[in-house]
């Protein structure tokens, strides 16, 4: 746990030192927000257990990226995470629509073509909260959040 600890403090460190020593990032503001959340989720998932596998994975074959994957124990988890400055507006979570689990589910066949077809796999939302104020973010994770059943011939096609 220490060595965890202590390893993202040096990636927060090395974050400022590149901030203060390289240009100025150009993305909008709520880019930034999204990657902070991305980094701190990474953290978060490795001290709930997970073993993270992979970050901002993306296919040749088809849009969008799995932000995070992951085993939980013996279950691969691909992990959508969503940042938002305040509870005040839509959840996190609720971000993750119709389209978007979609778009989740094609990449993650993708990425199974890759794993042993026994492998047993689910999609994880996890919502990053930076509520002002606060020094640290709060997590919700939200475990098998949705199934790729309506994907058509989603497990058939596997």
């Amino acid at each position: 746990m220490f060595a965890g600890r202590l390893t993202q403090a040096t990636l927060r460190a090395l974050d400022w030192l590149a901030a203060k020593t390289l240009s100025p990032d150009d993305a909008p503001a709520h880019q930034r927000t999204g990657r902070r959340g991305e980094e701190d989720a990474y953290f978060y998932l490795r001290r709930r257990g997970y073993t993270i596998i992979a970050r901002n994975y993306r296919s040749p074959l088809h849009r969008g990226e799995l932000d995070l994957v992951g085993w939980d124990q013996d279950v691969l988890c691909f992990i959508e995470v969503k940042t938002r400055t305040a509870h005040d507006f839509k959840p996190a979570e609720a971000a993750v629509d119709r389209d978007k689990q979609r778009e989740l589910s094609l990449v993650a066949r993708d990425f199974l073509r890759l794993m042993p077809p026994s492998c047993q796999w689910r999609f994880d939302v996890l919502a990053v909260y930076y509520e002002r104020g606060q020094r640290r973010p709060s997590f919700e994770l939200f475990q098998n959040a949705f199934s790729a059943s309506y994907n058509h011939g989603f497990a058939n096609s596997y």
